[in-house]
């Protein structure tokens, strides 16, 4: 049982993702946009589903204005599916994003996976390729400076980090990082994984590598 926020200017699709997700025993409360998005909702939400296109504040433009005040997962939901589009989505600050339209079951198996994720605990450090993990704090570090990972990218470096020299193809890294399984559409991962080679490349570190054709790992 979690405290949902569901941000759509589409009427009958608030109804739906309430409905719905109300069946699984959530608390869900809407908004009809993102300019509507106070700190007593960011306060209050386990998660945040918040359409990308919207009048006015926009989804990523919300995102980057609410990301201060809460460490809830930010699932978008999108008509659009391009690259640029995806980049801007997970660069504000989200951490996934489904595309429209989408299946009940799908939005309940990534709404449930996504909280499963949030309520792990973590006790432990790890170092690996010149980065610094802090497991329980949910946080990396190169020679001591912070990176500032958004959630999603943090959770794929976590998985690739702890199996370390491990080749992972963008399916199966998306399952382990969110405890999903999607076979179609890797958009999230590879403008994940582009946004993370950046953070850590403006740090001085290049510690994912390309196995082409194959996938991503982790320098050991």
């Amino acid at each position: 049982m979690a405290n949902i926020l569901a941000v759509d200017d589409d009427g009958d699709l608030r109804a739906l993702i309430a409905e719905t997700l109300g069946r699984d025993g959530h608390f869900v409360r809407t908004l009809d946009s993102g300019s509507r998005i106070g700190e007593v909702h960011c306060r209050w939400a386990d998660l945040i589903l918040l359409d990308l296109l919207m009048p006015g504040e926009d989804g990523p433009a919300a995102c980057r204005r609410i990301r201060a005040m809460t460490d809830a997962p930010i699932l978008f939901l999108t008509a659009l599916n391009g690259e640029a589009d995806v980049l801007e989505a997970l660069g504000s600050g989200g951490d996934d994003y489904l595309t429209k339209p989408f299946r009940i079951a799908e939005l309940r198996a990534r709404v449930a996976a996504h909280l499963r994720r949030q309520r792990r605990p973590v006790s432990h450090r790890l170092v690996r390729g010149g980065v610094a993990f802090d497991l329980a704090a949910g946080t990396a570090e190169v020679e001591g400076r912070p990176v500032g990972l958004t959630r999603g990218e943090y959770a794929l470096c976590r998985v690739l980090a702890l199996h370390a020299g491990q080749t992972f193809g963008k399916e199966r890294l998306y399952e382990e990082a969110f405890g999903f399984e999607r076979e179609a559409d890797s958009s999230a991962v590879t403008e994940h994984i582009k946004n993370i080679r950046a953070k850590f490349r403006a740090a001085g570190c290049e510690p994912v590598e390309t196995v082409w054709g194959v996938g991503y790992r982790w320098k050991p």
